[in-house]
């Protein structure tokens, strides 16, 4: 193994409380149909456009607008320390390093938000390739961002463990040959990513470690 693919949210940093209240809060301000916090955590790791189709079958019009309003909530509220890294994931990060293997983020957020997490928490410094939403045609769970991850390394697939919280991610690194490993610690169960068909799955990231 070459390459670690990393998905941000859910895997690196716990982004839930701030997206759960940017979603609740552009249903409200929108006065669209409620959505429990269950059913607003289960789509996150999609496009952000795709999140609102599928929470609320929204036509394009509508999602747009709904973006419209969720990036004006989410840098609202997204005060610093709001967002928090989950226990080990720097530690873990400086080791696998210092082991001599290549780290790419991969993520379904817009360039701009991802761009500012990975330089707040320092991430510039070890890892290879950032890839977000705006850098591929199709988001997860196609195969685009993990493709383009490894044309940016100059990994083989098989060479590649992307790592991830939600089905989506697994479901993108098996549709682009990689090996996967899912995070029960994220956004969604430790069945949901082994239905999706996670080869691993870690309750701890420090555990990457030992894999």
């Amino acid at each position: 193994m070459k390459l670690i693919i990393l998905d941000f949210d859910g895997t690196l940093a716990d982004t839930q409380p701030l997206i759960l209240r940017s979603l609740q809060g552009t249903i409200a301000e929108l006065g669209l149909p409620s959505r429990t916090d269950a059913e607003c955590a289960s789509i996150i790791g999609l496009p952000l456009k795709e999140c609102f189709v599928k929470l609320l079958d929204a036509d394009d019009t509508l999602a747009e607008r709904c973006c419209e309003v969720y990036r004006r909530l989410f840098d609202e509220y997204n005060h610093p320390g709001t967002v928090t890294l989950f226990p080990h994931v720097e530690e873990t990060l400086l080791e696998l390093h210092r082991r001599g293997l290549q780290l790419a983020i991969c993520s379904s957020r817009a360039r701009a938000t991802l761009d500012h997490f990975v330089l707040s928490f320092g991430f510039e410094q070890l890892v290879q390739a950032v890839v977000s939403a705006d850098d591929v045609p199709h988001g997860k769970p196609y195969p685009d961002p993990a493709l383009r991850v490894l044309e940016l390394t100059g990994c083989k697939a098989e060479e590649a463990l992307m790592v991830g919280d939600a089905s989506y991610d697994i479901l993108m690194g098996r549709a682009a040959g990689c090996h996967t490993c899912g995070v029960t610690y994220g956004n969604q169960t430790a069945a949901q990513l082994r239905d999706a068909g996670a080869d691993y799955l870690i309750d701890n990231f420090q555990e990457l470690l030992t894999l």
